[in-house]
């Protein structure tokens, strides 16, 4: 574990904010940046990229000009980036924001990059030649035989991957496989193992709790805020940029549901409901992917921001 030495003042946790998307995380994250001098460290891997601001639902101009943000536009669209990427981007913005006396605070609704964090995961290059070589062929596998057979392959071998890993995310479907095969051991139990050296820093989690009705009543609505906003003009730039094509981005929810429509083969209506309909899709699988964690994250009211920051500042102050 990195000590944190003076800087970390009069907290013994560095807090970080998560749940699945609409569920009210950044305006508690943000209310604790502004009660504590803190800094934002963004864990959401689509708000990574520049020109993403309204389907990736990024804090407004305003929010991001008062409370600075890390991990947030830092590449652009079509570029690669990984969770190893992540873990030393975000470690070195902790350090930077520690060692200037700010208290640094986490928010973002990406299962990996939380765990990173929060267990310590090592994502390292060993075996690196090895996976990258699995990944081909099972990129060519997919290529030939498509993506239910190559979910099948991860159901069988590894079947606690599979039940966290939704089979449209072929990228992390063939990770997972390639770990297996290039280094014998299965990806849930590399990640398992990994976690053995602990983390980098003192992490507390928290969660809002939201009804799933609520949630989702949620979700709809911030689609339509979305549209209303001009996240048409937004994936239109994106479906412009060759570069980006099938690229993790291109991909996302909210930017890859308007191939058809782009096609004239669909409404902006229909586009809007099915952006709606993978959000919610989405939502449930970040609520699986915490329930794993349990043990290491609290809830906190959905629906009040400063009392829920104010409860996290008492549990993480010395």
């Amino acid at each position: 574990m990195i000590d944190p030495g003076p800087y970390l003042g009069k907290y013994k946790f560095i807090p970080i904010v998560t749940g699945p998307t609409a569920s009210g995380k950044s305006a508690v994250a943000i209310e604790l940046c502004r009660k504590a001098g803190g800094e934002l460290v963004s864990a959401d891997s689509m708000q990574i990229y520049r020109g993403l601001d309204i389907g990736t639902a990024k804090d407004s101009p305003e929010e991001r000009n008062e409370i600075p943000h890390h991990m947030t536009d830092i590449i652009d669209p079509g570029e690669s980036f990984s969770v190893f990427d992540y873990v030393n981007g975000a470690e070195a913005a902790i350090t930077d924001i520690l060692s200037r006396g700010k208290l640094p605070v986490i928010c973002g609704g990406t299962g990996q990059y939380i765990s990173s964090l929060l267990f310590g995961i090592d994502y390292g290059n060993e075996d690196g030649e090895k996976i990258s070589k699995a990944e081909e062929y099972y990129y060519a596998y997919l290529e030939k035989e498509g993506v239910d057979s190559l979910y099948a392959i991860l159901k069988e071998e590894d079947p606690e991957a599979a039940e966290l890993i939704h089979p449209n995310n072929v990228r992390r479907v063939v990770r997972a496989l390639a770990v297996k095969k290039g280094t014998g051991v299965s990806f849930s139990e590399k990640n398992r193992k990994s976690k053995l050296s602990g983390p980098s820093f003192s992490f507390m989690a928290f969660m809002p709790d939201i009804d799933r009705a609520v949630l989702y009543d949620r979700i709809n609505r911030r689609v339509d805020i979305m549209m209303k906003q001009g996240l048409e003009e937004e994936a239109k730039m994106l479906y412009q940029n060759e570069k980006a094509k099938g690229t993790t981005c291109f991909q996302a929810i909210g930017y890859k549901e308007f191939g058809l429509y782009f096609a004239g083969e669909e409404t902006l209506e229909e586009t809007a409901y099915k952006i709606k309909l993978g959000s919610r899709h989405y939502a449930k699988r970040q609520l699986t992917w915490f329930r794993h964690m349990d043990a290491e994250i609290e809830t906190i009211p959905s629906d009040d921001a400063k009392a829920s920051a104010d409860y996290i500042l008492s549990k993480c102050k010395i």
